[in-house]
């Protein structure tokens, strides 16, 4: 790494080894979860997370992808192993997690735990790994190619200078079909050597945050689909010194999926019907911002959407036909007008806080999910 690279890296990991010691620690309201509800059986694996592990969490999204049973996930930026845990439950004994974290504090507090989790899981036999090491060097960690069927990642990769390389990793490690779903932060715009070099701000997961227009070309260049916008809130910051420095700039916190498929599959717009069954799912499996489908109900779906479920761990919960091919009998609604597809999470972020501010809190403490500080 460069040296100002490597200066970095050595900051983050003194910040989240030594001056963090639990979530309450950070000192902006950068990580907040998902503004989508949270299902029973994600809400249920959560509360099973040992009480020391779940304090030291520092993630800005949930990071919970659906249909999980028997996937290898790997976890990248673990930290204290919370969604590490959480995924173990769901992808169950026959399924594996691994989490990998540069901070070595850290995964020694996950390594602590494990025989706590496996048996408070009734597992016979642990289903979950913890590496030191470093994201973007996962060969060095010993991961192999095409060896996951997803990767995970918590408000991480804003950390690492070189995200390029990170998402070249993921891509590298992933099973064709499988994806990359992740949360983090990202910027309105380019950012200010002010804010760059900010050791505060880096720590604060915002210093090195990727200006959300780069994901598309960086994504693009590596061989993923376009990424998929799933949900974002606005990070508002509560520091005046912080405020100083950050002027003008808006922050986001935002989860993406990016799929790694094959060029094969359809080549036009497609009529899909959701067969249902998706554990935590089962009746209405909400894809992303711009998708929603539910239990038998015909959707048009462009291109691109179509392929994906098509070519991943989806393929056998959906009936997909061309346009113009008859589908079987669906007691469902037909959706079939493509709307304007929502790919900034500044404006999704917007429109979910609009929404909030109309609705009641829920029994999990919050309008559409929990908000926590991170």
């Amino acid at each position: 790494a460069a040296p100002r690279d490597a200066e970095i890296q050595k900051d983050v990991q003194t910040y989240y080894g030594q001056v963090l010691k639990r979530s309450a620690d950070l000192q902006i309201n950068a990580c907040v979860t998902t503004a989508r509800p949270v299902p029973k059986h994600i809400r249920e694996a959560l509360q099973n997370v040992h009480e020391e592990v779940a304090l030291r969490y520092y993630g800005c999204g949930l990071v919970i992808p659906e249909h999980l049973e028997n996937c290898w996930i790997l976890d990248l930026g673990s930290g204290s192993g919370r969604d590490c845990y959480v995924l173990s439950q769901l992808v169950g004994e026959k399924g594996h997690v691994t989490g990998i974290d540069m901070t070595k504090g850290q995964v020694e507090v996950a390594e602590k735990y494990l025989d706590y989790h496996m048996e408070k899981y009734g597992f016979q036999a642990s289903n979950v790994t913890f590496i030191h090491g470093y994201i973007e060097k996962l060969g060095e960690a010993g991961i192999k190619n095409e060896s996951h069927d997803i990767v995970v990642s918590n408000c991480v990769i804003n950390l690492v200078p070189d995200k390029q390389q990170v998402l070249q990793e993921a891509y590298r490690v992933l099973k064709h079909g499988g994806e990359l779903y992740f949360s983090d932060v990202y910027t309105s715009l380019e950012l200010p050597e002010e804010i760059r070099t900010h050791k505060v701000l880096w720590g604060e997961c915002l210093g090195g945050a990727l200006y959300w227009k780069e994901l598309a070309v960086l994504a693009q260049k590596i061989g993923f689909c376009p990424p998929r916008l799933v949900t974002a809130n606005l990070i508002t910051i509560q520091n005046k010194e912080l405020e100083r420095v950050i002027g003008d700039c808006r922050f986001v916190s935002a989860t993406f999926r990016l799929f790694k498929h094959s060029k094969t599959g359809p080549t036009k717009r497609c009529q899909v019907i959701y067969n249902g069954g998706i554990t935590g799912h089962e009746k209405e499996l909400m894809f992303d911002a711009n998708f929603t489908f539910k239990e038998g109900e015909i959707v048009e779906v462009d291109v691109e959407t179509a392929a994906i479920l098509k070519n991943s761990r989806f393929a056998q919960d959906f009936l997909i036909r061309p346009i113009g091919e008859k589908l079987p009998a669906s007691g469902g609604c037909s959706a079939l007008e493509l709307k304007d597809i929502i790919t900034d999470p500044f404006k999704l972020a917007e429109e979910s806080d609009s929404m909030t501010s109309r609705c009641v809190p829920d029994a999990a403490g919050g309008c559409c999910g929990t908000k926590k500080s991170c």
